[in-house]
């Protein structure tokens, strides 16, 4: 693979490869592109993927767009899958920086059409609190699939009092979360094949966890800059990211019309909502929701926001009532 090529300042050249993001610093991050068949697509989407995941969490979401003509670009994020330092937390800042990058790269490959980003999990995370800094990525809208929002700020002293001593003092202890009674997801094909996938991480270092929580309040924090189109999804089985958190980003998005965000609620689905079961009910909502922004959405999961704009709490007010703070775990 060729070497970066120099920029009029002396520092490499941000660009896209065949199967590599370059970076502003020169890293090569792997990249998945999926692409219409036939013909030229109406619109490209940047897609991110969640915690301890990489670039092919989107084949499902990528290929399903391809054929309704959206061409799709993952790549791995730094220090996941084959992207450099794997293992390693490299920091939000250089994180939200390849995000913007890869933004900027997929415009000016396909000039004239919409540019959309997909954040899934961590993902989500990158590009709340991305959006919440100006200038904000130049995007024409934003998915959001269970967005990871359970931050610091979220959680009891007992458990970011632990994870910051650990951070701090032995960094490279392994954390695993094996026998934690989460189910990611009731797709257990899907689980089997990812639990011998040589590029998911399953033991991660303390202070790699600890950066995703920083991060996690990063992105809380930004949902309140969220302006602009967004479709938020979450799953009413999701012992993830738990309910809570989540319902105090509904609560901080911005009021319309600056807030133009949708939110849909799959009663069984689980945090890996694209890849459920019933994965294609997701999938073909953030078809419909790229295809018309403000058009309706094939799951019919939407909760209704016909008073949104009297009362835009109300909302979230409904989702988290049904889903009660004091039942999270």
């Amino acid at each position: 693979m060729p070497e970066p090529e120099a920029s009029a300042a002396g520092g490499p050249t941000p660009r896209l490869e065949d199967d590599r993001l370059v970076a502003a610093d020169g890293a090569r991050l792997p990249l998945a592109v999926w692409r219409p068949a036939s013909g030229r697509p109406w619109a490209a989407a940047v897609a991110l993927h969640g915690f301890n995941d990489y670039r092919m969490a989107f084949s499902e979401v990528g290929s399903e767009l391809a054929e309704r003509g959206v061409a799709v670009y993952a790549y791995d994020q730094r220090g996941f899958g084959q992207a450099p330092g794997r293992g390693y937390w490299h920091g939000s800042e250089a994180m939200i920086a390849d995000y913007r990058t890869a933004v900027a790269l997929v415009r000016a490959r396909h000039p004239g059409l919409p540019v959309f980003a997909i954040g899934e999990s961590m993902g989500g995370a990158v590009v709340l609190a991305a959006h919440a800094e100006a200038p904000r990525p130049e995007v024409d809208g934003v998915v959001l699939i269970a967005p990871a929002v359970w931050g610091a700020s979220t959680m009891p002293v007992w458990q970011t009092a632990p994870l910051w001593l650990f951070a701090h003092t032995i960094p490279w202890w392994p954390m695993s979360g094996a026998g934690l009674p989460i189910t990611p997801s009731d797709n257990v094909a899907m689980l089997r094949r990812l639990s011998v996938d040589p590029l998911i991480i399953r033991e991660t270092r303390a202070d790699a966890v600890y950066g995703l929580v920083r991060l996690m309040d990063e992105g809380l924090a930004g949902a309140a800059a969220l302006a602009g189109p967004a479709l938020v999804l979450y799953g009413g089985a999701d012992d993830i990211v738990p309910k809570a958190p989540t319902c105090r980003m509904i609560r901080s998005l911005p009021a319309p019309p600056a807030g133009a965000w949708r939110i849909v609620l799959y009663p069984e689905g689980h945090h890996m909502l694209t890849r459920d079961l019933a994965g294609r009910e997701p999938i073909d909502d953030i078809a419909a929701f790229l295809a018309s922004l403000g058009g309706p959405l094939p799951s019919g999961a939407e909760i209704d926001r016909a008073q949104a704009a009297r009362a835009p709490a109300l909302r979230a007010e409904k989702l988290c009532a049904r889903f009660p703070p004091a039942k999270d775990p």
